[in-house]
């Protein structure tokens, strides 16, 4: 465990001078099921030779392993939340990251978790218990260590392996193209939605239900939040309809019985709140746009699908890697710029 900056200056200085390639592996841990604002709390680190975890939450400058990192190729595997967490706490995303997932899925394995990836490709079957554990608490105890340490040891080797794969398969050029267009994409600003309160199972309610619903969702954001929390250990979305329509029926909700009197008065203010907004005023239902029936277009989707699906078919591969739905129904809606949803490889396969 690396936790005190001057180790950490004398380590990266020490791997800068042995491995001028600057190839490695990295992975993050969170605490986002146990705080209500997410901590980048561990980062595992293994440029092949040396595996070590590296500690954010004592070390105040990172920026001699940002400054690696800016310079280095990195595989991650599902590297997706992994660049979203270095880009937010470190402010910086590797030149390249390779996938480990991307390359897996593109040779047609369909178990490709870590663990599962890690059995497969190097016989190695390893314990995922501390998945959820609390990373913010220290110490971590030798079981957290040992899983945290197996999420980059076996990163590079299994690497190797699937990049011999993918050349020998002709798909290289596919993983080249589709890490990077997953990097480019993890730079995109993400725009919080601008109702989050328009929870799943929403939809189904009238603006009278929409109105407490709305009420109590800021109610669990604002106890989430002064509690430290994440927002399902005050409610989960599906208690919040169940209340928000119980409440347009008139009855009164069973609060659990271990809120303290604080959460429940609250609550009653959050309801009583909800009561005093005016019909005019309440939110009203999002109605989707319903496609009208056109016989050209079903014909021209059903003709790439099933285009799409003898190509993955024939590749022995999934077929939404090839092309997801979405595209595909831009495509055959002939929507602008439709055909640029979908990488080059992807395109030729299916003759766009």
């Amino acid at each position: 465990m690396i936790d005190d900056p001057n180790e950490l200056q004398e380590f990266i200085q020490s791997i800068s001078d042995s491995n001028s390639d600057r190839v490695c592996a990295v992975d993050t841990e969170a605490d986002s099921l146990h705080r209500y604002s997410e901590s980048l709390c561990l980062l595992q680190f293994s440029d092949g030779k040396d595996h070590v975890l590296i500690d954010p939450l004592a070390i105040d400058d990172m920026s001699p392993l940002s400054d690696y990192l800016a310079e280095a190729t990195c595989w991650m595997h599902g590297a997706d939340y992994d660049m979203h967490m270095l880009r937010q706490h470190l402010g910086v995303i590797p030149p390249t990251v390779f996938d480990t997932q991307i390359g897996a899925r593109l040779l047609g394995v369909r178990k490709f978790g870590y663990g599962d990836l890690v059995e497969h490709y190097m016989g190695v079957s390893i314990e995922k218990t501390s998945q959820k554990a609390d990373w913010a608490k220290r110490p971590l105890t030798p079981v957290m260590e040992d899983y945290a340490l197996n999420d980059v040891i076996y990163l590079l080797p299994m690497a190797e392996i699937i990049v011999q794969q993918l050349k020998d398969t002709g798909r290289h050029e596919w993983f080249l193209e589709s890490c990077e267009a997953a990097r480019n994409k993890s730079f995109e600003k993400k725009i919080g939605k601008e109702d989050p309160w328009r929870i799943k199972g929403s939809g189904k309610l009238q603006p009278k239900g929409l109105n407490f619903l709305k009420a109590l969702w800021h109610w669990r954001d604002a106890e989430a939040a002064s509690w430290d929390r994440p927002s399902f250990m005050v409610a989960g979305n599906r208690q919040l309809i169940e209340w928000s329509m119980g409440l347009v029926d008139g009855k009164t909700p069973q609060l659990p019985r271990h809120y303290r009197g604080s959460r429940v008065r609250n609550f009653k203010q959050a309801v009583e709140r909800a009561c005093a907004v005016p019909e005019a005023d309440m939110p009203q239902r999002i109605r989707g746009i319903r496609r009208r029936k056109d016989p050209a277009f079903e014909s021209k989707l059903d003709a790439l699908i099933a285009k799409r699906n003898q190509v993955a078919e024939d590749l022995d591969i999934d077929g939404s890697i090839i092309a997801p739905r979405a595209p595909l129904e831009a495509i055959a809606g002939a929507h602008d710029g439709a055909e640029d949803q979908l990488l080059n490889w992807q395109r030729k396969l299916l003759g766009i």
